[in-house]
């Protein structure tokens, strides 16, 4: 069984995703990072390709991703560090990033390489729902890579439904309109709507970002969807870290409450 799908059957209530930057806080972190995600417990690992202009991304992803390209990341460099990490890795992995540099590396080379060393998904906040139709799935189902669309508080119902339609993953619910890591805490307006996405019992799993970063924010998204993603606040500890492996066990202790 694909290991997205495994994931999301056994466990349907709090499920934590951890993002983080390639090649970030340094160039050969990325395994290292990988490793003490998965022994923290997380139950989903999300790796962003850095990118000289991650739109949807804070300042605090932002300046992760300058500093990875600054010190030599780049999409080769990402599929020779995962080289064998399936040996020591079992968690579903999934890749973050936007889609000018998977054209640039070439769409075939980019879902050979994936599952050579055991990607299971992909999110592409900019890639377009017909390119995804008319180019993409079937590339992508061949090589076992699912797919996750993002909808946010202004996504319509028409379109929400076609993305439900058109996910094999999860559905990644964006907090609010704005960028990662901008604000914290969750409003009464945002509650509303992740209300209203509960009410259309959509078939697919929702993750739930934007905005997560304590216990308190985990939790409370975690009770309107299947889970939650922490990016920033997670960048953020890694940045100013000096033990890696100690650092992400506490803070992965903290999300979970333990």
């Amino acid at each position: 069984m694909h290991r997205i799908d495994e994931l999301f059957q056994r466990k349907k209530e709090d499920v934590l995703n951890i993002y983080f930057t390639a090649g970030f806080p340094k160039l050969e972190d990325t395994r290292v990072i990988l490793k003490a995600l998965q022994d923290s417990g997380v139950d989903l690992i999300e790796i962003g390709i850095p990118f000289s202009d991650p739109v949807a991304d804070g300042p605090t992803i932002q300046d992760s991703n300058q500093v990875a390209l600054d010190g030599g990341m780049t999409m080769h460099k990402l599929f020779e560090q995962l080289e064998g990490f399936r040996e020591e890795v079992q968690v579903p992995v999934v890749v973050m990033g936007y889609f000018n540099p998977i054209m640039q590396y070439g769409l075939e080379n980019f879902c050979r390489d994936a599952q050579r060393v055991g990607i299971d998904g992909i999110i592409v906040p900019d890639l377009p729902m017909i390119e995804y139709q008319m180019n993409l799935k079937k590339m992508f189902d061949e090589h076992g890579i699912r797919n996750t669309f993002l909808i946010s508080p202004q996504t319509s119902e028409e379109r929400i439904r076609e993305i439900d339609e058109n996910t094999e993953g999860f559905i990644y619910m964006v907090s609010s309109a704005s960028v990662t890591g901008a604000k914290t805490g969750i409003s009464d307006a945002q509650i509303d709507y992740f209300k209203r996405i509960e009410d259309m019992k959509l078939k697919n799993p929702r993750l739930i970002g934007f905005g997560i970063s304590d216990n308190q924010s985990f939790k409370q998204a975690s009770s309107y969807a299947n889970g939650a993603i922490i990016g920033s606040a997670f960048v953020k500890l890694i940045k100013e870290s000096n033990d890696l492996p100690a650092d992400i066990n506490t803070f992965v202790k903290g999300i979970r409450g333990e």
